[in-house]
């Protein structure tokens, strides 16, 4: 695709860990190009090459190299824009860029639960785009509007509840996660805290994933969202683990399954991202693993390239009906990544028509 008809985006928090991941994703991709990036005042006024630690694998790639930090509100050089900013800042910024007619697709937090924003993943809640049909109209925006990825750990699980969700029906979930150091960012968690140890809380992160789990699975009816009808419970960890989250998950469905059943629903999962052969969807997004110490974040957080969720321990469970164990990619599947494809969807879903001349802020 030539570049004349790629959207020109903007990247908000492009020197954080995930705004590094944003910048490799998006460094070849065929509909987006990085042509703006903005972060702290600490950064501002500097070329990327001298504001940024590039943290990665590899180096930093050089388009990159000479683009000026800039603050993150509008205007940018851009017509769309990746959030990655603390949920602190994010709502008043993202709320500027959105009023000023920029789409703003969101990593961060501040919008997720907001009653005419979708929180999005296209797999399995596409039809909560509609919900920017509402947003437009109750927020009078000029063009443009908001749209959220969940918590990375809500992605994992999320994602491996749906397709029993669609089959079965869940009434009830218990979820005990296993997350990686990097979900906190760097500097992050201290090497003293993390090393020989587990620590048992996450600030804000179990209500994030039982409150979104329940917007995500929820019905699309009447301009609103009805939260899904499950119970969520959530214990959350952060382990010695350098990316991937680990969900040990207990779920008691609505109607009764055998296992077959169950682990059937899992590997035939696809969703309209695969059916329209988004770039960044994987071909598929679960991958099921039957050997009886799988899935492990050193051996499946790279499956789909980061995109796939891999569930294993599949079994009959004592207390409610089965159990199983999910893992994905915090930082690509739980962050950037899973942002991008919501940009990739919006494309194809013609929220965001593809034209030689896009019809946003220049």
């Amino acid at each position: 695709m030539a570049n004349e008809t790629r959207y020109r985006v903007g990247i908000l928090g492009a020197t954080g860990m995930v705004g590094q991941w944003f910048i490799r994703l998006l460094e070849n991709h065929p509909q987006f190009q990085v042509t703006a990036l903005a972060a702290s005042d600490r950064s501002q006024g500097k070329t990327y090459g001298e504001a940024c630690a590039w943290r990665l694998p590899g180096e930093r790639p050089s388009f990159v190299e000479s683009l000026v930090i800039q603050a993150p509100s509008p205007p940018l050089d851009c017509e769309l824009v990746f959030s990655t900013l603390p949920s602190g800042v994010a709502r008043e910024s993202e709320s500027a860029f959105a009023a000023a007619g920029y789409p703003v697709i969101s990593n961060s937090a501040a919008f997720r639960m907001d009653s005419d924003v979708p929180l999005l993943i296209p797999e399995v809640n596409p039809e909560h785009l509609a919900l920017l049909d509402v947003q437009g109209n109750g927020r009078k925006a000029n063009r443009g509007f908001v749209v959220t990825n969940p918590n990375c750990s809500t992605i994992v699980l999320t994602l491996a509840l749906a397709p029993l969700h669609t089959q079965f029906g869940v009434e009830a979930v218990v979820a005990t996660t296993m997350q990686a150091v990097s979900g906190a960012g760097y500097p992050g968690v201290a090497s003293l805290d993390i090393t020989d140890n587990v620590l048992p809380f996450i600030e804000n992160e179990e209500e994030k994933i039982e409150r979104e789990t329940q917007k995500i699975l929820g019905h699309y009816r009447d301009q609103k969202v009805s939260a899904a009808a499950m119970l969520v419970s959530a214990q959350c960890h952060r382990v010695n683990v350098s990316d991937g989250h680990t969900v040990a998950v207990r779920v008691k469905l609505g109607r009764g399954a055998e296992i077959h059943e169950v682990r059937q629903a899992f590997e035939t999962f696809t969703g309209m991202p695969q059916q329209l052969r988004l770039h960044s969807a994987p071909e598929r997004p679960i991958i099921v693993r039957d050997e009886p110490d799988r899935p492990q974040p050193r051996l499946d957080r790279d499956a789909g390239g980061g995109m796939s969720v891999t569930v294993g321990r599949i079994a009959p469970d004592r207390v409610l009906d089965f159990r199983f164990v999910a893992l994905g990619h915090n930082t690509i599947r739980g962050a950037a990544g899973a942002a991008i494809l919501n940009a990739e969807l919006l494309v194809a879903t013609g929220r965001l028509p593809m034209t030689s001349k896009n019809p946003y802020p220049r």
